[in-house]
């Protein structure tokens, strides 16, 4: 709370200041009245008097002083890479405190992104590996001669190459989401039709990773069954169909992932509270996301802490974590909203378009 002298706060570096003004007057004064009752020499109280003031001094001096060497050290530090280094002194009641507090939240930042910038790399290498190993296989297969360049062949070809170009686009959303943005392309739109497509298209890019997930090991999900609901059936809708096709897909995408075996995850439409606008929920039957995560959800390189047993899905997947930040990338350009809400079974997220911008 700000007192009547400027808001100064009662440990503020001001107030010692001035404490230290007052004590060193009030020094003085004392040992001019001790010197006019004992009648001592004057030469005598200016020495005692300027040596107690620069006691004092150097008492509050250091005090100040010592803190912003160890801030200027952690600061040093923290320029040069070294994320690990936090100043003390943060629990302090003045200027220095904040500052301190400052310096410790700007680390725990820079660390926090330099520790995703690393799993970004490490996530994108493990995603590039396997098309381009697979490409790679296929493509010394036929230059050896070990299987003939006929139409199947170049089919499992392509699908790598394609997957391939799917990562790419991945990225490059991340570098639009970065650089801020990016124009909308809206219209008015059916809605039955449109999502109907977006889940044929779902299924069909499931099947195909599974083919490639078959030749390399791995496991890909195909086992779960897609439901559109849309009510009314003649809805539509103005938004972005091709940024609503991202939101639609990674929300799918990462609801299959943590889908029980043979689960069913459904896609659900209806209108919302305004002209063209829409309203969509991805509900799952997995083991759903804790409250406590809701928040982290959408975050950057979050790849679910909260796996899934055995066969039920897993949060680690080897997947670049950016699918559902690209989801409320997308949202948020419309103006919308999305999150997680309460599900009695499962995880189900809500999406909320605007609509018609207001006239």
């Amino acid at each position: 709370m700000h007192g009547p002298f400027g808001g100064l706060r009662p440990f503020s570096i001001k107030t010692k200041l001035g404490a230290l003004v007052v004590v060193s007057v009030f020094i003085t004064t004392g040992l001019l009245l001790v010197a006019m009752k004992t009648e001592t020499e004057l030469r005598f109280i200016t020495v005692f008097s300027v040596i107690a003031t620069l006691l004092i001094t150097q008492f509050v001096a250091h005090s100040l002083t010592a803190p912003l060497d160890e801030m200027n050290a952690v600061a040093r530090a923290v320029s040069h890479g070294d994320y690990t280094r936090r100043a003390r002194g943060a629990d302090r009641r003045d200027e220095l405190g904040d500052v301190a507090s400052t310096i410790n939240a700007m680390a725990d930042d820079l660390e926090a992104q330099d520790t995703q910038r690393k799993e970004l790399v490490a996530n994108v290498s493990h995603e590039l590996r396997t098309p381009i190993a697979a490409l790679r296989a296929v493509l010394e297969n036929v230059v050896d001669g070990v299987s003939a360049a006929d139409p199947e062949t170049m089919r499992t070809a392509l699908k790598q190459t394609e997957r391939l170009g799917r990562l790419v686009e991945t990225l490059l959303d991340l570098s639009r989401l970065d650089n801020g943005v990016v124009p909308l392309k809206a219209r008015r739109f059916e809605v039955w039709p449109y999502l109907s497509g977006v889940l044929k298209e779902a299924n069909m890019v499931a099947s195909a990773r599974a083919g490639i997930a078959s030749g390399s090991g791995s496991h890909t999900r195909t086992d779960v069954h897609l439901h559109l609901d849309v009510s009314p059936p003649e809805l539509t809708a103005h938004a972005d169909a091709e940024r609503l096709h991202q939101v639609v897909a990674n929300l799918i995408d990462n609801a299959v992932k943590h889908s029980p075996p043979h689960g069913r995850v459904t896609v659900r439409a209806r209108r919302g509270p305004y002209p063209e606008s829409l309203d969509l929920e991805v509900l799952d039957e997995g083991p759903g996301i804790p409250e406590s995560e809701w928040h982290r959800v959408f975050e950057r390189f979050n790849r679910g802490s909260h796996a899934g047993a055995p066969g039920k899905g897993s949060g680690n997947d080897g997947g670049t974590g950016l699918g559902l930040a690209i989801a409320r990338w997308a949202v948020d350009l419309h103006g919308g909203h999305i999150g997680v809400a309460e599900s009695p079974r499962g995880c189900r997220i809500q999406v909320t378009l605007p609509g018609l911008p207001e006239a």
